[in-house]
Order: C-alpha cells, then structure tokens, then sequence
C-alpha cells in the first residue's frame, strides 16, 4: 500500500499581530519536511548505505551567525523567524528586497510566512507567487515548496508537469526530499519505473533523506527495480531506524524478530519495538521479545489498542490480572499518556 506523495507540511496559524505591539517570542514552527514513506510493508561499506551519518536533516535552516566576529552583516530577517518574531521577520525580509530585488532567500522567507499564516493572515496565491519568483532565481526551498503547491493545488491549479520541473530543479542542487518525491512518483506513475525509483530513493538517502533510505530497502527486500538482497535491506533498515524513521525502527525489529537479512535476536528487536512504541507506532506496541512482564505488556496492549490495533493474546490475558495489576496498568498508562 502507499502513501500519497508530498505530506503537507505541519501548520502553526497565529492570530495576526500588531506591528507595534508584538507578541513574545513563540516556538520556531516546523519546517516543511520530506513526505511520508510511500512503502508501509514490512552504513555498511559496498552496500549502497552511507559511512557517514546525514545531516540532521536535509530541510535544516542555516544557524545564526554570530555576526560579531564576522564582516558579514547578520540576518536579521531570519534570526528574528527563528525566534518566532514573525512580523519582525516579515518587515526585515522586505526591507532587504528593497535593498536587493533579487535576494531569493528572502523571497523564500516571506512564502513560508505567508503560506503558513505567520503573523499575517494565510494567503496560499502570496506565498506561490514569492516561491515562483525565489525558484525563478535558482533558490532550491523555493523550489521545493513550489513543486508541493503544484502537486496540492494550494493557491494554484494542480499540475503535475510543474510539479515535477520543480522538484528535479531542486534535486539537481543533491535535495535530499525532491529526490525521494521524484522517486515516489517513479512508483505510483501509470508505467510504474521501480529501477528509476531505486536509483532517485538511493540518491535521496545519500543526500541524508531517511525516507528514501526506507523505501530503498523495501525495493531491496522485495527485488522491485534491484537484486532482491535481504541482508542489504536489513542494512539500509537499520541506517534509517538509528536516525529515529518509526517504520523503519519497526521493519528492521521485525528483521531482527524474523532472522531476514541479520541474525536473529529477540532482545534487540524488542529495543526497537520499544522506541517506536514510545513514538506511538501501534504494530510496535505489541511487541514481544522481552522478559515478561504483565504490567507493562498491557500497558502498550490498551495504548496499542487505542490506536486501532489488537492482539488476541494479550486480550485473553487482560481479564486474568489481579486487581493491583490492574491499577498498575492503570497509571503507567496515564504516565505515558502524560509524558
């Protein structure tokens, strides 16, 4: 089964502020991230998996230089988006166009601003015409974010071809997210191309895009577009898992469950169902592996099954508690509820 490619981007909607009277400073909202994993099925050297650990994400924005020790004048328009002073960060990326009409990161600022309603009232047509013109000026967010609006069709008719030209503009520049895109639209095209998709998830990956890695090892444990290799795509797994992906912390626990592509070992897989489970994967939260332990097998049993997912064994068991069983369930489950 897959996903729908280009997830929309989480939205913080601020009541609009007064230029004089201008509201403390909030928490920096999220930045438009790669989509979700289009494979929802279940760094080793020579084997397609990074040495290196990516950067901490290939959407990262650039850190506030410390412009004391610098001949380069700060910018004040993002530091001040940073700090969540949004209408600040507004009044300084204008200031700069007046100064440079052709400065394309402020043009990309002032769309994610107006896109995301940030201190001004949300206005999806704005922010795609500040995007196109940032593209138009070789700026690869802008980029980005245009090819999101084309596929969603928000502020702009839907169009796929202008999705895709923009989206290949940024992977040109080694994007980790338009990579992956390209790639998920390699899969869910009419002629479906797994070979390009393997080589653009690949690419993806090695631009620091764990996404990519993911799906790149489920067409290697599938043997779609490449040499089925189960060692390979349990390695590429595991790449993905220790940089915190939640389907693939689950996949590669049920690799080390199952004994595909890596030794068998109960004890590891059950870490991995652990830290997905505290992540609220449901499929993780009925994991086994570990010394029992009732309590806290129903704990993530009720907190499994508040998501939708049930295990008849542990079903049966839940009537057989005692009664202070029952109570300590009771609250490690109001203490997760509450972390």
């Amino acid at each position: 089964m897959m996903r729908r490619p280009l997830a929309a981007a989480c939205m913080i909607l601020l009541a609009p502020l007064a230029a004089l009277a201008q509201q403390a400073p909030v928490a920096k909202p999220a930045q438009p991230g790669p989509a979700a994993p289009i494979f929802t099925l279940p760094g080793v050297a020579g084997m397609g998996v990074p040495t290196a650990p990516p950067s901490a994400s290939s959407e990262a924005e650039p850190a506030i230089r410390d412009w004391r020790h610098s001949k380069t004048p700060p910018d004040l328009a993002f530091g001040a988006y940073q700090l969540g002073l949004f209408v600040t960060a507004n009044r300084e990326a204008t200031r700069r166009l007046q100064t440079n009409p052709n400065d394309a990161a402020a043009m990309t600022l002032l769309g994610e601003i107006y896109r995301d309603g940030l201190g001004v009232k949300p206005d999806a047509a704005a922010a795609a015409r500040w995007f196109q013109q940032a593209a138009t000026r070789g700026d690869r967010q802008a980029a980005f974010a245009l090819a999101r609006i084309y596929l969603e069709g928000a502020g702009t008719p839907k169009d796929m071809t202008q999705a895709r030209k923009y989206l290949e503009q940024a992977a040109a520049t080694g994007h980790g997210p338009a990579l992956y895109n390209l790639g998920v639209m390699e899969v869910e095209a009419e002629i479906r191309d797994y070979k390009k998709a393997a080589d653009l998830f690949r690419r993806a990956m090695d631009n620091g895009d764990i996404d990519g890695a993911y799906s790149l090892a489920y067409l290697y444990r599938e043997g779609l577009g490449v040499e089925k290799d189960l060692t390979r795509a349990a390695a590429i797994l595991k790449f993905a898992a220790d940089r915190h992906h939640i389907a693939a912390e689950v996949e590669f626990a049920i690799a080390l469950f199952n004994g595909a592509g890596v030794d068998r070992d109960e004890a590891a897989a059950a870490r991995y169902f652990e830290r997905a489970a505290w992540r609220n994967a449901p499929v993780a939260q009925n994991g086994r592996g570990v010394k029992q332990d009732d309590v806290e097998a129903m704990k993530w049993h009720i907190i499994a099954r508040s998501n939708g997912v049930k295990d008849d064994w542990l079903e049966d068991r839940l009537p057989r508690l005692t009664k202070t069983q029952r109570a300590l369930v009771e609250e490690a489950v109001r203490r997760f509820a509450n972390r």
